[in-house]
């Protein structure tokens, strides 16, 4: 447990440590009117079977002095005034510190899920293709809320219940030391006994939750992801089994955490219960009778009440610990990974586009694997030129594109934009100076407006920019004809749209970021021709100025370009014009 505390103290920030020390101020001062209350129960019963002994008890002197009280009697109102007072400040203070906990380990969930989302967006493309998504979902979603539940309340649950266990049980020490140090002894084995035996099915619990979550995750992205598919095909049961077998461990995971968690709370008041009954019993029989037993029973079946619970609390917040053990390791390694420094995510402007991107022998391999994707591949792109790029599936041309744009960093050769070297320090700020629109467009479930100047906060979208780039995508006409103008949802993914308005929206928001260099990575492959030749049409008509470059499977798709590369098993095989390329085919 220890480890997992620091690592957690170590990742919180300064404002939360001070939040946390009001809190264990508070945790202290609620045990201390607890023990308060626990000891005012001996003068209170006192008072009420025999009110003459307490009377003459020489502790009791300042209250009858400042009540003025001359009769046994006339004790019995203030000292239930007091205990009444006292019973609820130590209620108030005890919500108090309920609400302080609650709200605490909840922000502090908030911070390290915001923190693991952060983080993540920052880690560079090549690893984004090596992590599933399902996993980062369930890690700042689920597994962030675990740590909240089985790791930060447990933690403030178990400093509180512990502080109130050594202060009530310091208490009651005095009242009668030899069953206090016997209850507390009996009931701290039997817990221990408890935790050696369930030690091995917590772990396994914990590590079966944590892997099973993230198939769920999955196991849903991939049914409703491809629902249309799956109706299709009629493949429902198929994925309803994928969720069946991942749900049901981690259920049976969760089932069992609870049980061993709560379980010995009952055994433990059964016994708690025996045990007072034994103790009033033979108190009885001593000689001083029922009005000195009925006082002390009292405190000590109160003092009971009190740490009975805090030993039950003491024990769950250890089991939550122990089972949210698997998760918060998982959530830890994706606090590890590198941010960039506060310097790099300053708003910079762009590196500089004025004559060429220049790619000089640059060969390029995944990270693990010692296949080249692309080997010694030279070109000089011209600013204002459309240059094109053909190949087969996995020739490795939109792996040359992924490098040109900075997402991924070659294995050898270096790329130049007019003399300036891109490398990791200032990949960033060539990012700048490009837009890309996939095969794939994803459209956000929102308005056309909103899709266009994706991104940008609602208040700061610029409607002239918006609208211009709807017309030079060739929008305008479509927008015009709808009811709410570009107000018009487009639902999720662009369900609404077809495959071509969806490509001329990926295009306008291309237009809209001002980029001077526009990639288009097979985006027209998936239409028909027809639309084909019209969205060409849009993206040839842009800005002359604009520096454009396009992956397509056919020549027939590049007419427009000054010259086209054919990318054959990551070498360049042969160029051309579109003429000299169309004679070649």
């Amino acid at each position: 447990m220890s480890s997992e505390l620091i690592t957690l103290w170590s990742i919180t920030t300064k404002h939360r440590h001070v939040q946390f020390s009001f809190i264990l101020i508070l945790m202290i001062i609620s045990s201390i009117f607890e023990v308060v209350s626990i000891g005012l129960v001996l003068p209170f019963l006192g008072v009420l079977t025999s009110p003459e002994t307490i009377f003459n008890r020489p502790e009791v002197q300042p209250v009858i002095d400042f009540f003025q009280l001359t009769n046994p009697d006339e004790l019995i109102l203030p000292i239930t005034v007091i205990f009444i007072i006292s019973a609820s400040v130590t209620g108030i203070i005890r919500v108090l510190l309920l609400y302080s906990t609650t709200r605490f380990s909840y922000a502090t969930g908030a911070d390290l899920a915001l923190d693991v989302y952060r983080r993540t967006l920052y880690q560079d493309y090549a690893r984004h293709l090596a992590q599933n998504s399902s996993e980062i979902i369930n890690s700042v979603t689920v597994k962030t809320h675990t740590i909240i539940a089985g790791i930060l309340n447990p933690t403030l649950i178990f400093i509180s219940s512990l502080v109130l266990i050594v202060l009530t049980s310091s208490a009651l020490f005095f009242i009668d030391p030899f069953v206090t140090l016997f209850s507390f002894i009996f009931f701290g084995l039997f817990y221990m006994l408890v935790i050696i035996y369930t030690h091995k099915r917590l772990r396994e619990s914990g590590e079966c939750i944590a892997k099973e979550s993230s198939k769920i995750i999955k196991a849903v992205q991939e049914g409703l992801g491809g629902i249309r598919d799956v109706i299709i095909d009629g493949n429902q049961e198929f994925y309803t089994e994928i969720y069946r077998k991942s749900d049901s461990p981690l259920r049976r995971a969760l089932g069992d955490t609870q049980f061993i968690n709560g379980s010995p709370r009952y055994i433990m008041e059964s016994i708690g219960m025996i045990l007072i009954a034994g103790i009033a019993y033979f108190m009885s029989l001593q000689e001083e009778g029922l009005s000195v037993v009925i006082p002390i029973l009292g405190a000590l079946a109160l003092g009971a009440q009190r740490i009975l619970p805090a030993l039950q609390q003491l024990y769950g917040a250890y089991t939550s610990i122990k089972s949210a053990k698997a998760s918060f390791k998982d959530v830890m390694a994706l606090l590890e990974q590198p941010i960039p420094k506060n310097d790099s995510l300053l708003i910079t402007p762009p590196i500089t586009f004025k004559k060429s991107i220049n790619i000089n022998n640059i060969s390029f391999k995944y990270s693990g694997t010692s296949k080249e994707v692309l080997k010694n591949i030279s070109l000089t792109i011209p600013k204002g030129s459309i240059t094109g790029f053909i190949g087969a599936t996995g020739s490795g041309k939109s792996t040359l594109l992924d490098i040109i744009m900075g997402l991924l960093t070659q294995s050898s050769g270096n790329i130049k934009i007019d003399n300036i070297k891109i490398d990791n320090s200032n990949q960033h700020l060539w990012r700048n100076n490009i837009a890309h629109v996939p095969q794939s467009v994803f459209l956000s479930d929102g308005t056309i407006r909103e899709n266009i100047a994706f991104g940008v906060p609602t208040s700061e979208i610029n409607e002239h920019r918006v609208a211009s780039a709807a017309k030079q995508a060739q929008l305008d006409e479509l927008i015009d004809g709808l009811p709410k103008k570009y107000e018009t949802c487009v639902g999720e993914r662009g369900v609404r749209l077809s495959g071509g308005q969806r490509q001329r929206i990926g295009i306008a928001r291309a237009i809209y970021k001002e980029a001077q260099v526009l990639i288009f990575d097979e985006a027209t492959s998936a239409l028909d021709s027809k639309t084909e030749t019209e969205v060409m049409k849009s993206i040839y008509s842009l800005n002359k100025d604009l520096t454009i470059l396009i992956i397509a499977h056919r020549v027939a798709t590049l007419r427009n370009c000054a010259v086209i590369y054919n990318i054959r098993q990551g070498m360049i095989e042969n160029s051309g014009t579109f003429s000299q390329m169309l004679e070649k085919e």
